[in-house]
Order: C-alpha cells, then sequence, then structure tokens
C-alpha cells in the first residue's frame, strides 16, 4: 500500500513547491511594496494598512490578491520551462486572463465609485451648511474609484508583460533553432 502512494506523493511535490514558491514571491512583493510606500509617504505601515482597509473593501483586496497570486503562480509555472511541455500554454493563458481580470476589476470598482459618489448627492439636499458633507461623501468614494485604477492598471500591465516575456522564453527553449541569431 505504501509503494502506491509513494509515487504520487512524489508527482505532488513540484506542484507544491510552485505554489510555495509563489506564494513566497507575492509575500516579497507586498513587503518591498509596503516599504517603498512607507518610505515615499512617512506614514507607519499599520497606518497604511488602515488607510487601505478604509479605502478599499475587504472583498475587493481579498479578490485583488486571488487574481495577483494566479498570475504569479502562472509566472512561476512557465519559468525555465520548455513551451512544448504539456500545461505550459494553459498556464501562460491562465496567468494572462488573471491579469486581465485585474485590470477589469480595477475598471469597474472606478466606474462604482464614480457611481457612489454622484449617487450619494441625491441622498443630501444641497445648501451652504450641507456642502461641506457633500464634498467630503464625494471625495471618499472618488478616492476608491481612482486609487483602483492606479493600482489596478499598471499591476495589471506589469504582470501581462511578465507572462509575455516568460512565455516567449519559454518557446525559444522549445524550438532554439529558431532564435539562434536574435
Amino acid at each position: 500500500m505504501t509503494d502506491i502512494a509513494f509515487p504520487n506523493t512524489i508527482r505532488a511535490w513540484p506542484n507544491i513547491i510552485s505554489w510555495a514558491k509563489a506564494l513566497s514571491l507575492l509575500l516579497g512583493l507586498a513587503i518591498l511594496t509596503l516599504v517603498l510606500v512607507t518610505a515615499m509617504t512617512g506614514k507607519p505601515v499599520g497606518q497604511l494598512i488602515a488607510t487601505s482597509e478604509k479605502l478599499f473593501s475587504g472583498l475587493l483586496i481579498a479578490v485583488f490578491v486571488g487574481l495577483l497570486y494566479a498570475s504569479v503562480l502562472a509566472l512561476t509555472k512557465i519559468h525555465g520551462q520548455d513551451a512544448n511541455q504539456p500545461g505550459i500554454r494553459s498556464w501562460f493563458e491562465t496567468g494572462v486572463q488573471s491579469a486581465n481580470a485585474i485590470a477589469t476589476l480595477a475598471l469597474t470598482c472606478t466606474l462604482l465609485g464614480i457611481s457612489l459618489g454622484i449617487g450619494s448627492l441625491s441622498d443630501h439636499e444641497l445648501n451652504p451648511t450641507t456642502i461641506p458633507q457633500v464634498i467630503k461623501g464625494l471625495t471618499e468614494h472618488f478616492a476608491m474609484a481612482f486609487m483602483t485604477t492606479v493600482i489596478g492598471l499598471p499591476v495589471s500591465a506589469a504582470l501581462r508583460s511578465a507572462l509575455l516575456v516568460s512565455y516567449s522564453h519559454a518557446e525559444e527553449r522549445a524550438n532554439p533553432q529558431f532564435h539562434k541569431g536574435e
């Protein structure tokens, strides 16, 4: 019984290693991003996290991180492989679609934030005493709207670029005779 289960266990190790490698890359990028943003803004990490939770919903953050992880996992699966190997094209497509979903999520949340901001205008009577409150509500919704775009679109573009370059290298490894002179 142990002899039969052992080969399946060995086959599972590469998957576990690539999942762990992707998680390590994602956590490393998160730490570097926090350090960079802390250095740029001068705000402590706790305050940055609290601002992020206030600006974005927990669901939005969870979906973003999940899609980001899927793209990073695809990168780890493609890196160093030949394009002819089974599953490499599927991982490439998975990564690109996840990166595209990040862009879609960013743009959708931008439109949602703008819609919520405009919708909040109908909740208040506009007069000189309520204008500061109305403007505060508008700026909160618009801040969420534009920050999702500012974060989502560059992350999406960087992931797509990394995936395309990585897959291009995989194709070169699979067909070295076509790429010798380049």
